[in-house]
């Protein structure tokens, strides 16, 4: 009879298997590529903030922290919520501030929000996996894709 197999929370030390037989977790492969992205975790409308990113940021620029919470920053969609400002940008119809147009590269990347320091939050990213298969499928290495269509895009495709 096979021996049940350690939960994946179960440590090291309190396994009851030999060292060689014990589960061992290693970081998953990364499956994604932000150097051949256009950027699209930037387009986000809701990019939170918290109070030691503002902090980060105004270390950054050398300003204070409230002129980085203005400069930077709007309300959320509660009191106590900061969202990063954005810019207008022609691939999404706006993007974080901070993203340069030309490169789409985040332009405070050692400064950035700890949202987008742990983005895409896993080994995947969705968009990712999107935009290769319609880059593959539309046979255009360089297409930007958005996730969605803005009303009104389309006329023609919308019902009447």
């Amino acid at each position: 009879m096979p021996t049940p197999r350690p939960h994946v929370g179960a440590s090291p030390t309190t396994s009851k298997r030999p060292l060689s037989r014990r589960l061992v977790s290693n970081a998953l492969p990364v499956s994604y590529d932000c150097f051949n992205c256009p950027s699209y975790c930037c387009s986000y409308p809701r990019i939170p903030v918290t109070k030691r990113d503002i902090a980060r940021l105004a270390k950054h620029f050398a300003v204070t922290g409230d002129e980085a919470r203005e400069r930077f920053t709007k309300p959320g969609w509660t009191k106590r919520e900061r969202i990063m400002r954005h810019q207008e940008d022609e691939t999404y119809g706006s993007a974080c501030r901070f993203l340069d147009l030309e490169t789409r590269l985040c332009t405070v990347h050692e400064s950035r929000p700890s949202v987008c320091r742990g983005h895409p939050h896993g080994p995947t990213c969705g968009y990712y996996v999107f935009l290769m298969s319609e880059r593959r499928d539309q046979g255009d290495p360089d297409l930007a894709v958005r996730a969605y269509n803005v009303p009104g895009e389309f006329p023609e495709l919308e019902e009447r």
